[in-house]
């Protein structure tokens, strides 16, 4: 990747990233599911009202959001369930070359351990745990309502 110079970052004021958003069809299996990756639930609620819909451009609208936190709360997932108006399409059994969202990644102390706890609640390993060269440990799976999620273990710095 090319590196980006504190010259050009200062020149376009980007702040921070604050979350990725995910649709899903239960916020409890959601949540459950990246409560065992390791994120907190940070709040739920509801959202509607006049406001949103000119936000999502979708009119009126009616969301049950939880908003999930790394353990460093640097990092958020916010989930979504629309309640209103119905979901319009399906991806989350696309392959991983396809346009748009692909996955989110985290970082875990042990890969291994953690497939081995996701895979008991479900989720799938996509292909195999492959290392990359002496830096990385890497996996993808499928979890909660077939959500793409990608591991990665640091195995270098130990």
């Amino acid at each position: 990747m090319k590196q980006i110079s504190n010259k050009t970052m200062a020149k376009n004021k980007l702040l921070r990233m604050d979350n990725v958003g995910i649709v899903v069809e239960s916020l409890d299996n959601a949540i459950s599911f990246f409560s065992e990756i390791g994120l907190t639930l940070e709040g739920r609620g509801t959202i509607e009202g006049e406001w949103a819909g000119r936000v999502t451009g979708l009119g009126a609208q009616h969301v049950e959001v939880a908003m999930m936190v790394t353990p460093d709360g640097h990092s958020r997932l916010e989930l979504s369930k629309f309640l209103t108006p119905p979901v319009m399409s399906d991806h989350r059994t696309a392959p991983v070359n396809s346009l748009g969202y692909l996955r989110a990644m985290f970082t875990v102390e042990d890969i291994d351990e953690m497939v081995s706890r996701l895979t008991r609640h479900g989720a799938q390993l996509v292909g195999e745990v492959v290392q990359y060269e002496n830096s990385y440990r890497l996996c993808y799976m499928r979890g909660a309502e077939g959500l793409l999620v990608g591991l990665a273990e640091e195995i270098g710095k130990k």
